[in-house]
């Protein structure tokens, strides 16, 4: 069996940051590192159920939007995946960067909290994704980004 893209990256050197996890088409697959991996600072479910109802509703509402395929958290608890259809790197880092300040001054309620709209609508909180987003952008606005992972 072949080895899907993302296990064919030596996780031991990848840092917080946003790197193309892969290239399908003209459809760009964003790795959104929010944590290193393998070092026991993972996020906990409310986290990722958090951030993701929030950047996901925010990434879709805005200019690339319309080519926004899916937003959504890893299994590994360690960050997000993004896939943009036509994607400009530049252009998507500074949307990602917009989304998370958007988030950190959100003062309305969560979007999709409520039972017809989200299967563990219990399971949001606006202030763990702020504190989360603050995180993230702090991160990325505190380094140069070449959306490349670093070689082994």
């Amino acid at each position: 069996m072949t080895r899907i893209a993302s296990f064919s990256v030596n996780h031991d050197f990848i840092d917080e940051g946003i790197y193309i996890s892969r290239t399908d088409g003209d459809i760009t697959t964003y790795d959104m590192r929010t944590r290193r991996p393998n070092m026991d600072d993972y996020m906990d479910n409310l986290t990722m159920h958090s951030v993701e109802h929030l950047f996901a509703t925010y990434v879709r509402n805005s200019e690339i939007g319309s080519r926004v395929i899916y937003f959504g958290p890893m299994g590994c608890q360690t960050g997000f995946y993004l896939l943009v259809r036509d994607a400009e790197n530049n252009e998507v880092l500074r949307v990602v960067l917009d989304v998370l300040e958007k988030i950190i001054n959100h003062n309305t309620d969560m979007p999709g909290a409520v039972r017809e709209e989200c299967g563990n609508y219990l399971n949001l909180s606006l202030d763990v994704a702020k504190r989360e987003c603050k995180r993230y952008l702090e991160i990325l606005k505190g380094k140069e980004c070449d959306f490349k992972y670093k070689d082994a």
